[in-house]
């Protein structure tokens, strides 16, 4: 596959061109293995840096870097990454192990937290709780009275259950992602009530979660490009790659602009979750279109040949669906007509 190399956002420097060009390779190996994606979070979890300290274009192009070549792996990586911005920014130290962040509301009662003597206890279920059932430790939001908070959890302890048989997904077939139950599960508090979605890296976060869908629709792409060494391309399949080509530019302007945004402490507040959902809304459309595209350029043949073009078109489509779509875009349209809003 023509460049299949790193995905550069910003002007890296030669020391990080060489370290996204090994991450890259390491990716590779550790493609479609959970185990192998876990290990390898491990590790690089020591060595990127963190959003907002000077260097979030290399942390997001770490991001796309390896969502080019897999999916799997930057699902395992993405939210390991994300709880260890999140405890050093709550100023809690890390303990060692792989982590997982499970924040996402699902249906039915929440998952509670109540106080017990110094710490809390956690009784409930909560769902979308990815890899739980292989993780170390999570950073899980529950209710404590009306509020929401979030609580540092060792996922190895006696109490924590994985419901199984629920993780019917065809896309992240690997990445189970189905409910956990807690009975009485000793848990830390990290951050006040409210505190997880109030602070400026929850924008930050949902930037980055980004710069993985712009990955995966990079890797999408290469694949177009791919298929043009093998087959001279007609007009139509000339007009989808410049297409194609414009998208994914778009996405990757805006990721720049948020990179240096966030490093210029610009990105917080209203402004940061504002430019969260603009940006979550340039580089999920542009993801689509490339799915889209592909589909119309290729045809059927490399989704019904093609185990690895097949596996990341399906894990892209189920990726995406973190971003709300049309409820994002109401969420933006609001944020837009309150008073004292910028707009353009």
């Amino acid at each position: 596959m023509p460049d299949a190399g790193p995905v550069l956002l910003g002007v890296p420097t030669d020391a990080e061109r060489s370290e996204l060009a090994d991450l890259v390779d390491r990716a590779r190996e550790a493609a479609g293995d959970v185990p192998a994606a876990l290990a390898l979070a491990g590790v690089v979890g020591e060595q990127l840096p963190t959003p907002g300290d000077g260097r979030t274009s290399h942390l997001w192009s770490a991001l796309a870097s390896v969502a080019a070549v897999d999916l799997t792996v930057a699902r395992t990586l993405e939210p390991h990454l994300d709880a260890l911005a999140i405890l050093d920014q709550a100023g809690v130290a890390v303990e060692a192990g792989t982590w997982g962040v499970f924040a996402a509301e699902g249906p039915g009662e929440p998952l509670r937290a109540e106080r017990s003597g110094t710490a809390y206890v956690l009784d409930g279920r909560k769902h979308w709780c990815s890899l739980a059932g292989v993780l170390d430790r999570a950073l899980i939001s529950a209710r404590v009275g009306e509020d929401r908070q979030l609580f540092a959890v060792d996922l190895t302890q006696p109490g924590v259950t994985a419901v199984p048989g629920t993780w019917a997904a065809r896309g992240l077939a690997a990445v189970d992602s189905g409910p956990m139950d807690f009975a009485a599960v000793p848990a830390g508090a990290v951050g006040e009530p409210g505190w997880y979605l109030e602070r400026p890296g929850f924008a930050w976060g949902g930037i980055g979660v980004a710069a993985v869908w712009f990955g995966g629709a990079v890797g999408v792409a290469r694949r177009m490009l791919a298929a043009s060494a093998t087959r001279p391309p007609d007009q139509v399949a000339l007009m989808h790659l410049g297409a194609v080509d414009a998208a994914l530019h778009a996405a990757r302007c805006v990721l720049e602009q948020a990179a240096y945004a966030v490093d210029d402490g610009d990105l917080r507040g209203a402004d940061g979750w504002r430019t969260a959902l603009r940006v979550r809304e340039v580089v999920a459309l542009a993801a689509e279109d490339v799915l889209r595209r592909a589909a119309h350029g290729l045809g059927p043949g490399p989704l019904a040949t093609d185990e690895e073009h097949a596996r990341r078109v399906a894990d892209l489509e189920l990726y995406l669906r973190q971003w709300h779509a049309e409820r994002d875009q109401a969420a933006l349209g609001q944020d837009l007509t309150r008073p004292g809003a910028s707009g353009w």
